[in-house]
């Protein structure tokens, strides 16, 4: 599996203090020398971590493989249409909310988000959706043309220790199975860490892992570098 890492919290951190420390970019620069398969960055429309500065230059300064995470919003179409990340993850956004709290619900205006990705997808852009581990929402998906999903992991994560987690990791499985019978590159993440991401590898066909928080707050013990050396390693321990 690949692992894409999310440094929207390094964001967090520098814009607590409103300094230009510390830097997205070093950041991505460690990560990417330390193994990581790409960079994941949800540009919100309330601008709390990652800006736009922050999504530019790691489009065209460092040059990584970017996934940009993003809301269905025109303003946020505009964006990815004028610096063209490699992919958009379409996700949704609430003002007050903490972190995401859920996926998409594809299922139930499968033509908005059909007309929202085209665009993107004529574009060149590889297009995924960020969905609940439902049969519904990835047959939707599928539908709609799009190529890649990424399962929302945050109800496994919850769930993790506890009587309903082999419920929520069949979801997972399930949904997976799914997802590349009907051709789709199938990612996961939300809520993963380095006590649950292990179970991920029994799963056939899960393509790349986008881990952030966990992956950040580990770096305050052990720096950034082995951070995700110590995530790599569990994302590909069989």
């Amino acid at each position: 599996m690949l692992l894409g890492v999310n440094i929207d919290h390094v964001a967090t951190l520098r814009n607590a203090r409103g300094e230009n420390y510390p830097s997205v970019i070093e950041a991505a620069k460690i990560c990417l020398a330390a193994g990581a398969n790409g960079i994941t960055a949800h540009l919100r429309e309330d601008r709390r971590h990652i800006l736009d500065e922050d999504i530019y230059a790691l489009k065209f300064d460092l040059k990584c493989r970017l996934n940009m995470e993003m809301a269905a919003t025109d303003e946020m179409q505009k964006i990815a249409l004028k610096i063209l990340p490699d992919s958009c993850c379409i996700v949704p956004e609430k003002r007050k909310e903490i972190t995401t709290e859920g996926g998409l619900d594809v299922a139930s205006n499968p033509e908005h988000y059909a007309e929202f990705v085209k665009p993107l997808i004529d574009a060149g852009i590889n297009v995924s959706l960020f969905i609940d581990p439902s049969k519904k929402q990835i047959s939707a998906a599928s539908d709609i043309g799009v190529k890649y999903v990424e399962l929302h992991t945050g109800a496994y994560a919850r769930a993790f220790g506890n009587k309903t987690e082999q419920k929520e990791f069949d979801a997972i499985k399930q949904a997976t199975a799914l997802g590349h019978l009907l051709d789709l590159n199938v990612n996961a993440g939300h809520g993963l860490n380095y006590d649950n991401v292990h179970r991920m590898n029994e799963i056939d066909n899960l393509h790349e892992l986008n881990i952030g928080h966990s992956i950040i707050s580990r770096a305050l013990f052990v720096g950034l570098d082995n951070a995700v050396k110590e995530m790599l390693e569990l994302v590909n321990k069989n």
